[in-house]
Formats: C-alpha cells, structure tokens, sequence
C-alpha cells in the first residue's frame, strides 16, 4: 500500500522547507555559479523532501543541506565537461545588491565568496574542493558536518579546504563598495573609456589588469582573455565606442547605470528596459584589477527582472 504520509505536505514542513529557502538559494549559487541552476537545484530539493519519510528526519536542516549538495555535485560534475564545449568565456551569473541568491554577507570571506572574481576562479576547483569551501567559508559549517554532508573523514575534509584556500589566494584585496562608491567609480570609469583616448583608462587600471567577456556563442564577445593595462583599455574603447552599426546591432541606444553587482561595482547597459550587458568592475587599492563582461542573454534574464522591478532607473548623463 501506498505511503499517503510521505506524498503530503504539511504546513509545517512546508514551512520548514521555506525558512530554508533563502539559504538553501545562496549555498547552490555560490557552488553553480548560476542563479537559474540554483533555483532548479533547490526545487529538486523541494521534490525529495515532498517525497521523503520525514517523520524519520531528525534535523531537516543537515538532510535539505546534504540534499541540496549532492545535487549540485551532480551538476558540477557534469558542468566540467559541458564547460569544455562552452563558447568562449566562462563567467557566472551577475546578481543585483539585495537579491537572496547572495546570502550571508556579516564577514569579509562571506562577501568575497560571491564576487564575480571569486565565482570565476572557484570553477579552478574539483566539486569537493567547491563544496568543502563554500559550506566552511560561506556559511561556516564545521568539518564534522561538512564531512557528514560529504562521505569524508574529517581529516580528509580539512586536506581539502586547504587545497582549495591555495587554489584561490586573491593578490589584492578588494575594495568595498556601497551604491554611492559604486556610482563613483563607475562614472570614472566611462568617463574614461568613453573618451576616446586610451590613456585615461590606462591611468585606472593596473599593470596586470584583465578583461574577461562571456557571450555564451549567443552574443558576439571576444573569446580570449585580454590581460595588461594597454591592451585592455584599446579593448574596452574599442568595445564602448558609440557607432551607428553598434546602435542598429544592440537595436537602440544604450543607457548606462551605476549598480552593485556581486558585492562590487558595475556599469549595467540597458536596451529599451532589457539588461543588454553587466560589466563589473574589480576596483582594488592599487586600481582596476579586472573587468568582467557578461552579455550571455541567458545570464541576465534574473537581473533584468530585478532591475526592472526596482525602477525606474535614472540613466547617468553619458551620452552614447
């Protein structure tokens, strides 16, 4: 006979579930890399807990966590060899300031966790480097449990955060911003770019400074990394320079905005009330550091949401 127990869902453990949600959300971005994989993931949660015998569940926290993970391993897992046939760069999902997908932000490792720059280098690591990172450095579970989660000794658990740590030391620190540094450095940064001289925009960046674009082969970006001060800033002006074929291209004229993406500044492009492009801004002590540009339609479909739901937008006064 049929378990009916296990098919319905009371209030309550409906309830449990959603007080879970928010952090169940920010543990699965911050291992896919993907807000759209994070919602499925936590939905798929939803699924096994709906069909689970939940009476025999003693913390449902430990079980939605250990849930949630193995499920992300499987994508993860598959993701690696899907990566090696994705077109061109690789870069994460851009998230606004305020969205739940960025969880926990009370310390310095939970902010840098969910950067752009952190997200883009945590795809370095093997899935149990991932998740044994995330879940220590994030959200501060101990080894015991992260081991739990994982199959893993302890010791084997600790082996493997340090492996992780070294794979991804930062060279500088990041500069933390809030929407008005935000704005700040971002109307410095067009200002420059948009000038049509590179030497303004070399001034901003350092030495060693990146650009990485992610078209996703759905949008033309350059599919190779540009790396040093001149090369990046004869890219970007060539990139932001305003034609007519550009205008017919993108199909209006662009807007600029100020936002904070990722717990870091960024310049949104907006097309007639569609996000057409995020590019964040690494900004360090020492300069720009790096510029991550997301154009990959697909990877801004939430932020647009979001944005538009926040409206309206003033645009900076940059004509284009």
């Amino acid at each position: 006979m049929a378990d009916h127990g296990a098919m319905s869902l009371s209030t309550h453990d409906a309830d449990l579930f959603e007080a879970a949600r928010g952090r169940l959300e920010a543990i699965a971005y911050r291992l896919l890399g993907s807000a759209g994989d994070a919602e499925d993931a936590v939905q798929d949660a939803y699924l096994r807990w709906h069909a689970a015998d939940r009476e025999r569940i003693e913390t449902p926290e430990a079980w939605l966590t250990k849930v949630l993970t193995n499920l992300c391993l499987n994508q993860l897992t598959s993701a690696r060899a899907r990566r090696e046939t994705y077109v061109g760069q690789w870069l994460p999902e851009p998230v606004l300031a305020g969205d739940r997908m960025l969880g926990p932000a009370d310390t310095v490792e939970q902010r840098e966790s969910v950067s752009l720059a952190m997200l883009t280098l945590m795809e370095r690591l093997s899935p149990n480097e991932r998740v044994v990172y995330v879940l220590r450095e994030a959200f501060g579970y101990p080894h015991r449990e992260i081991a739990e989660i994982l199959d893993l000794t302890e010791s084997n658990c600790q082996q493997i955060y340090r492996r992780a740590k070294q794979h991804l030391t930062i060279d500088r620190p990041r500069t933390e911003v809030d929407a008005a540094a935000a704005r700040k450095i971002v109307e410095e940064f067009l200002t420059a770019a948009l000038s049509g001289d590179t030497e303004p925009l070399i001034r901003l960046l350092t030495d060693d400074a990146v650009g990485i674009a992610d078209g996703g082969g759905r949008v033309r970006a350059r599919r190779s990394l540009v790396v040093g001060a001149l090369d990046l800033a004869r890219y970007l002006s060539g990139v932001l320079r305003p034609t007519e074929s550009k205008r017919t291209l993108v199909g209006g004229s662009l807007a600029f905005h100020a936002a904070v993406v990722n717990g870091g500044p960024a310049v949104l492009v907006e097309v007639e009330g569609r996000v057409y492009g995020v590019l964040g801004i690494e900004a360090t002590p020492d300069g720009v550091a790096a510029i991550h540009i997301q154009v990959n339609p697909d990877k801004l479909e939430r932020i647009t949401r979001q944005w538009v739901a926040s409206g309206p937008h003033p645009p900076l006064p940059v004509t284009w």
